[in-house]
């Protein structure tokens, strides 16, 4: 082997180690805002139950009202 091939494989290896970090960066940056949907959608859910439904999951209105003002960031 060259000594022109060895540049080039140690050229592919190092594009390579950086772009394993990169992908595990976005594949966890989309489950975060996945995330994010997911508690807002529950969010919406849960505003609009009626009083006997919350009386049927143990939750209280003013219970609700602090979920539901919670930003989607905020678990």
């Amino acid at each position: 082997m060259s000594a022109a091939q060895h540049i080039c494989d140690g050229r592919n290896l190092a594009r390579h180690a950086y772009t394993a970090p990169r992908r595990h960066w976005l594949r966890g940056l989309a489950a975060l805002v996945k995330e994010w949907r997911r508690r807002a959608r529950s969010r919406n859910e849960l505003a609009v139950l009626c009083d006997r439904c919350l009386r049927d999951i143990g939750a209280t209105r003013y219970e609700v009202y602090r979920e539901i003002n919670k930003p989607f960031w905020r678990a």
